[in-house]
Order: structure tokens, then sequence, then C-alpha cells
């Protein structure tokens, strides 16, 4: 696989890493619901990263994970912009399309086989 196989405007998230607090199921204006993660990612010799997830319709399973869980996490990286304060204020998260405890090792194999299979390459 190059580089230049990947399709341009691809936009990948792929994390792996734990749950660092409760999952916080909050409900939107609009009447949908996202299920609020984060997940620290510990890479051997660098600071650990914390990562906000916005799971739109995630299962509701997912909302009981314990705080320790580790999660393979797919998804895309958006910015989003909102008022607060009188200001306007930003928030990078990743959006997940795909979360699950790499403990299930056959649905995290499933996942990333998807992933590639999706973008249309090989490995």
């Amino acid at each position: 696989m190059s580089i230049s196989t990947v399709p341009s405007g691809t936009n990948l998230a792929l994390l792996v890493g734990t749950l660092s607090r409760e999952p916080e199921l909050r409900s939107l204006p609009s009447g949908d619901t996202v299920l609020a993660l984060e997940v620290t990612v510990r890479r051997e010799g660098a600071a650990a990263e914390s990562v906000p997830i916005a799971w739109f319709a995630a299962p509701t399973g997912a909302a009981s994970w314990p705080v320790g869980e580790e999660l393979l996490v797919i998804g895309r990286t958006r910015r989003r912009f909102f008022r607060s304060g009188g200001s306007t204020q930003s928030r990078t998260e990743v959006v997940a399309s795909t979360a699950v405890p790499t403990r299930r090792s056959a649905a995290c194999r499933k996942a990333l086989t998807a992933v590639v299979a999706g973008l249309g390459l090989q490995l």
C-alpha cells in the first residue's frame, strides 16, 4: 500500500487507548443522542494524549463501559465551532463510526478490515 492509493479527501482517525472517564450520554436539541467518551493514548517515550470522542447512535451497552477499558476507536477528526460566554470557541474531536473493546479481538479485526476495504485498499 502506498499513500498515492489512499483516496483524496480521506479523513480517518484510528485510536487505541484507555477510557479515561465515564461515558456520558447527551441529548441534543435536535433530539439525537451522542455518547461522549474520552480516550487516553499512551505512546512509549511520549506524553499521554487525551482525545475527546463523539459517538452518534452508539449501542446502549457502550454507555456502561468502565473507566480503564482499552478501546479501538475508528472515525474521523472534526473541528467544530460554538458560542460560549459571548465568544466563539472551538473543539477538535474524533467522531466515532466504531468503537470496540480490544478484548474483543475478532470484532476489532472485523472493524479494521471494513475500514481498509471501505478505502478500496488491500493490506
